[in-house]
């Protein structure tokens, strides 16, 4: 009988550290994503995208990096928080932002949306770039350049990261965009190994699950092969026994957050 007691102390003291764990976990998430603003961006034809953004101290003399995160496609709609949900609220860590203090711009892309623009062939694991980017990624683009004449931001140091849809339209910025970005980081996403000769002059870390059942690893691979044969000198992590959530080690890597704020053009 008091082995068995001991067993229910020890089994109730356990859940109730599991109860405090996740309730801290669940208040530093939330304590970390207010501190993204509110805003939205319209553009020259009324075209409205919802964003967060994150600032450093910014009131010194210095310039800061932009980092652009992109989020998945169960992120998408019209609140302007689901964004947050994943990622991005570890660049809102204090400890970072002492570290790393940079602008990190988190937009919401609308529903029945995506950030990329490609032909897509699952069968031969083929995306081909369409010419003109999405209308979010364009609005992203703009809000960009806004961005950088409004806040004193390091042009030099612009990063995109972005996982799953994100990932995708990660690749199709860098490639839109070749000379805009000093580094990407594409979690779970996708490109167009085609146009891999484009952004070998690009830092890029790419991360996968090797047992996603959502988007094929094999097509992060694939753009690891291409930018390689491009000259290219990529970071690749495949985490074993990881399906679609590789996010939740990338983002929490701290040498990948070394190596991302450590490149410049």
């Amino acid at each position: 009988m008091s082995i068995k007691f001991h067993k229910m102390k020890f089994i109730k003291l356990t859940s109730l550290l599991l109860i405090f764990f996740c309730c801290a976990e669940i208040q530093g998430t939330f304590a970390q994503t207010s501190l993204f603003s509110y805003n939205h961006y319209v553009n020259e034809n009324g075209d409205t995208l919802n964003y967060r953004l994150l600032f450093p101290d910014y009131n010194t003399m210095r310039k800061y990096p932009l980092v652009v995160f992109l989020h998945g496609s169960g992120e998408c709609g019209n609140d302007n928080e689901a964004q947050l949900k994943w990622g991005v609220g570890k660049f809102a860590d204090e400890r970072l932002m002492i570290q790393y203090p940079a602008f990190v711009l988190a937009p919401q892309c609308p529903s029945d949306m995506e950030w990329a623009n490609y032909d897509e062939d699952e069968t031969s694991r083929t995306l081909t770039l369409k010419p003109s980017p999405s209308k979010p990624m364009e609005l992203v683009i703009s809000l960009i350049q806004q961005l950088m004449a409004e806040f004193p931001i390091d042009t030099s140091r612009i990063y995109i990261t972005g996982l799953s849809m994100g990932g995708k339209g990660t690749y199709d910025a860098i490639q839109r965009y070749p000379n805009l970005f000093a580094a990407a980081v594409p979690v779970c996403g996708a490109g167009d190994t085609s146009r891999a000769a484009s952004i070998a002059h690009i830092p890029i870390w790419i991360f996968h699950g090797a047992e996603d059942p959502v988007i094929d690893p094999l097509y992060s691979i694939d753009m690891l092969s291409a930018l390689i044969q491009a000259g290219a000198h990529p970071g690749f992590t495949q985490y074993p026994q990881v399906g679609h959530f590789s996010w939740l080690g990338a983002y929490t890597d701290p040498l990948m957050m070394s190596w991302l704020f450590g490149q410049r053009k």
